[in-house]
């Protein structure tokens, strides 16, 4: 269930209060919205350290926090930097392309929130397991749709 559902007698800045004193306690946190065809999640504080925030569609809610950790975790730890049109191999896990997302405005409500407006986010699309991505000809993954929500960049040089 959703916080809210959890705490009908909280409001929505009782819960940016705890997204706050999770990036307090762990330096980002993940927001998961549920939906059952177009789930996605992304970051919340990644943006207060200079940093994109980060965005993964149709996965499943601990899948999507385990890949933002890790990714979130190499920029912060390790000074990873993203550029669209990359490619990262996560562990064999996924595969995955940066595209920069363009309207964070519409999809990072909280990220946004807390961040201000000129926050800005990169979408980890992930490939299928034949390596294909979605906007391949015979990209699939069963049931799960991934929207892509930016514009593909070129590939770095």
């Amino acid at each position: 269930m959703c916080w809210q559902c959890d705490h009908p007698d909280k409001t929505t800045d009782d819960y940016v209060d705890v997204l706050r004193k999770t990036i307090e306690d762990h330096r980002w946190a993940v927001q998961f919205v549920e939906c059952d065809k177009r789930p996605f999640a992304y970051t919340v504080g990644l943006h207060e350290r200079g940093l994109p925030e980060l965005l993964v569609t149709g996965l499943p809610a601990q899948t999507s926090a385990k890949l933002l950790n890790v990714i979130g975790q190499g920029m912060v730890d390790d000074g990873m930097v993203l550029r669209p049109a990359e490619h990262i191999d996560c562990g064999g896990r996924f595969l995955l392309e940066v595209v920069e997302v363009e309207h964070p405005d519409v999809h990072l409500t909280f990220a946004i929130r807390l961040g201000g407006p000129d926050v800005h986010a990169y979408q980890l699309v992930w490939a299928d397991d034949r390596g294909r991505w979605p906007w391949d000809r015979g990209w699939g993954h069963g049931r799960r749709r991934q929207p892509v929500l930016g514009v593909r960049g070129s590939k770095p040089a």
